[in-house]
């Protein structure tokens, strides 16, 4: 399994529940979940091997995350949010990550800088290698690094969760083959952190964002066959 830029900076070891819990987690951020899928318990214990007393609190997890809907006796389903709520969450980016830029723009370090540029060249690889969805995920786990660089842990939860929620959005409204987070406005924020210039980095954030809402069609969603079986491969 891939590990996201978390899991890798922790070094933790993994309990069953944490690897299905990440693997679940990467399927949905690499839209191999669509929002709407029913997250059956029991077909979730066969292809990982496990018990359903294992996996039940793994979807209680990703409720909390709002990753995951309970519906009282229907089951778990991916969250799956409305035109409005992806608007909303668009909105409160648009209020905090401009600040994060600015912010990294006075206290980033050299190794900060290196430590961003390396996560971009992996996003680069990945664009180049035409992985679709590690593009998605390394896409959105680079503002995550804005918000672990920058230190603040409770902004650091805020992130985790405006990025979940930005993924299943998404999920259910990106326009085929249109890179919602292309890849060089990464690097120009980055640049812009570089030269110690906030007012250049926020406003690269802000149409960053912009763009990202921009590119997305709220009148499509997709539907494809799910391979359970790879997602715990």
């Amino acid at each position: 399994m891939k590990q996201s830029a978390t899991q890798r900076d922790t070094g933790k070891p993994t309990t069953p529940s944490e690897e299905v819990y990440a693997k679940l987690q990467q399927a949905i951020f690499e839209h191999r979940l669509k929002p709407g899928t029913q997250l059956i318990e029991e077909r979730l214990a066969e292809v990982a091997g496990l018990s359903r007393t294992v996996i039940r609190p793994v979807l209680a997890r990703l409720a909390h995350e709002r990753l995951v809907t309970l519906v009282p006796n229907r089951g778990a389903f991916i969250a799956s949010p409305t035109v409005d709520e992806a608007r909303e969450v668009f909105v409160v980016r648009r209020l905090i990550e401009p600040e994060v830029a600015k912010l990294l723009a006075q206290s980033a370090t050299a190794k900060d800088i290196s430590r961003l540029r390396k996560h971009v060249a992996h996003e680069a690889m990945a664009r180049e290698a035409g992985d679709r969805p590690s593009i998605i995920r390394l896409s959105g786990e680079f503002h995550l690094l804005l918000a672990q660089v920058l230190g603040n842990e409770t902004l650091l939860r805020i992130m985790r969760e405006m990025c979940a929620q930005t993924c299943l959005v998404i999920a259910l409204y990106d326009s085929p083959n249109t890179p919602a987070c292309p890849c060089h406005e990464h690097a120009d924020l980055i640049d812009a952190i570089e030269r110690r210039d906030g007012a250049y980095a926020a406003q690269c954030m802000l149409e960053h964002l912009n763009h990202i809402e921009h590119a997305l069609n709220f009148d499509v969603r997709s539907e494809k066959a799910i391979d359970w079986r790879a997602i715990f491969s």
